[in-house]
């Protein structure tokens, strides 16, 4: 591994541990050269993921990608980066857990709502309104009714 402060290779682990109900191990490592310390995590490397899009096309399953998304639907919303992060390792696992390799956007997209709509309205509603592709003020009204009859 390679140090962040001075890019040198060797190092040694000071403390391992798992995290997120053991699907990775967090590492904390010391450089021998500079002593800094950092971090890293380790977890299993499944076969890659591909998303099939509604236009057919496929894109490679990008965990970042769906993180990104997330946090954009949450900006500026008392949703904390830690909430985002377990609601994309949900998602991720569920994907890998029904889908062997291509999984189709609705799901994930479906993912993201349900999961969205627990954390935060406006974030859902947020979501919703891209992926789901809403053109007229109506269309937000009708989805903040449907969110008002769920409540």
């Amino acid at each position: 591994m390679r140090c962040p402060k001075c890019g040198d290779q060797e190092d040694k682990v000071v403390d391992s541990r798992g995290s997120r109900e053991g699907a990775t191990i967090r590492r904390r490592r010391e450089c021998i050269k500079c002593g800094h310390r950092f971090t890293t995590y380790e977890e299993i490397e499944r076969g890659g993921l591909v998303i099939v899009k509604r236009d057919g096309r496929r894109e490679e399953f990008s965990k970042e990608k769906l993180f990104s998304g997330i946090k954009k639907a949450c900006q500026k919303r008392p949703v904390s980066p830690k909430l985002i992060e377990d609601l994309v390792e949900k998602i991720t696992e569920a994907a890998n857990n029904k889908y062997e390799s291509e999984v189709p956007a609705e799901f994930i997209g479906k993912m993201v709502m349900d999961g969205l709509r627990e954390l935060d309205d406006v974030a859902y509603v947020r979501f919703a309104s891209v992926y789901r592709r809403f053109q007229e003020a109506t269309d937000f009204v009708s989805e903040v009714k449907k969110l008002e009859a769920k409540q």
